[in-house]
């Protein structure tokens, strides 16, 4: 279970982190709730997460799904530039993450 609190946590890292886009510094009422509630979701899933994961293992998952996802939604959403380079960076973490997995003992 603490592998599906790990992605669900992953997830609300990529909703803040695309909300946080839209928040003006803040200045916009929406967009800071949606960015401050998936903080808060992030983080309390995370934090059941490592009640079993070793936290260098689950914080580097963590990290790589929203890095990976906030990539993604900007490529796929937001006319953020597609290039092979950065696909294949983007790849990179992908291995690292489902690597990580493998390797976690969990």
């Amino acid at each position: 279970m603490a592998w599906v609190y790990l992605i669900v946590a992953g997830l609300f890292e990529v909703v803040w982190a695309i909300a946080l886009k839209y928040t003006n510094g803040f200045a916009r009422f929406w967009p800071s709730v949606v960015t401050i509630a998936g903080m808060a979701a992030s983080f309390y899933f995370l934090s059941l997460a490592i009640k079993t994961l070793p936290i260098g293992t689950a914080y580097a998952v963590w990290t790589g799904i929203g890095a990976l996802g906030a990539a993604l939604v900007g490529m796929l959403f937001l006319n953020e530039p597609v290039n092979a380079p950065r696909v294949a960076f983007l790849l990179c973490i992908l291995v690292g993450v489902i690597g990580l997995k493998f390797t976690a003992g969990q």
